[in-house]
């Protein structure tokens, strides 16, 4: 009986330990905020996707630019978490990360 009892939990233990397929995920926050001339969002997803955004309109002479900043968050495959930070304007996009070749 006690060995039954036993073999219950653990595969009980083993189907709560599988992890969520992508697909599945939810979202479980979400924030966005836009004005004429700038917006921002976040966002949070329950397989623990994370991002957040902030861009603005810039004057860059006689033509108008955007510039955004931002980053993300999720785990790779290999089940490391990533995170890359962000800034795109005139000059291009321009990530940052750990695993990111640098190119200096």
């Amino acid at each position: 009986m006690k060995f039954a009892l036993l073999f219950v939990a653990l595969c009980v233990a083993a189907t709560m330990a599988v992890p969520v397929p992508d697909s599945d995920a939810q979202v479980l926050k979400f924030d966005s905020v836009v004005n004429p001339e700038s917006y921002n969002y976040a966002y949070e997803t329950s397989n623990g996707i994370q991002a957040q955004e902030a861009g603005e309109l810039k004057n860059l002479g006689d033509v108008p630019g955007l510039s955004v900043r931002g980053s993300y968050t999720y785990t790779g495959p290999d089940g490391q978490v990533y995170t890359v930070t962000y800034l795109a304007d005139e000059n291009g996009f321009q990530p940052d990360g750990a695993h990111i070749p640098s190119t200096a």
